[in-house]
């Protein structure tokens, strides 16, 4: 059961270990130990992430969870030289969003389920609102990742159309980015690139 805070009660913050989990420790893998990633996890995973917040509840992202050996094969082609690495992840989490939504939001929005009009006549809101969210959620996914245990290694260099035409052939749904999830070989971890400070990248007004 999930505890519940009081509506007036203030939020704690995560102790150190957790910000260390989730942000200060955690890197990006290149390489992977033999530890497989179970159905189980893979549910468990995905629910975390739905409960992240997206605009309007619309929830746009599909996920296909590449695992066997044959679809790993059907992905090869679609990845990047540079990216094949991540065949050896026992899960490549393909983040893609669904440009028909706003079917579901008599579903997710019942509250007000003639939202869904404001999309079917709006079509040119469709895809910047689909992509931007998807987008959201596979952060929710990495995030969560890491808070169960997992090491994960997003990247962006693939072919869309193929991957497009392999695992979401029904025209609606478009590949946004790809995970590689499992066990990461800390050994192959590359040393860790500056960020921006406070003041190069943010202001407050």
């Amino acid at each position: 059961m999930t505890a519940t805070l009081p509506s007036n009660a203030a939020r704690p913050a995560l102790d150190q270990a957790a910000l260390d989990t989730l942000f200060l420790a955690a890197r990006s893998h290149n390489g992977w130990t033999d530890a497989p990633v179970t159905d189980a996890e893979i549910k468990a995973l995905y629910d975390l992430v739905k409960y992240g917040p997206t605009s309007a509840n619309t929830q746009p992202a599909r996920f296909v969870f590449v695992r066997s050996d044959e679809a790993k094969a059907r992905l090869a082609p679609a990845l990047s030289e540079g990216n094949r690495k991540a065949l050896a992840a026992p899960v490549i989490a393909l983040i893609g969003y669904d440009t028909k939504f706003y079917d579901k939001i008599p579903q997710v929005f019942p509250h007000n389920p003639g939202f869904r009009d404001l999309f079917v006549n709006n079509p040119g809101m469709v895809e910047s609102h689909a992509f931007r969210n998807s987008a959201l959620q596979g952060a929710y996914l990495i995030i969560a990742a890491r808070a169960l245990g997992l090491d994960v290694g997003p990247m962006s260099g693939f072919d869309q159309a193929k991957v497009d035409a392999e695992f979401f052939p029904g025209g609606t749904v478009k590949a946004n980015f790809i995970a590689a999830i499992g066990h990461g070989d800390h050994s192959k971890v590359l040393e860790r690139l500056p960020r921006l400070a406070f003041e190069e990248a943010a202001k407050i007004v």
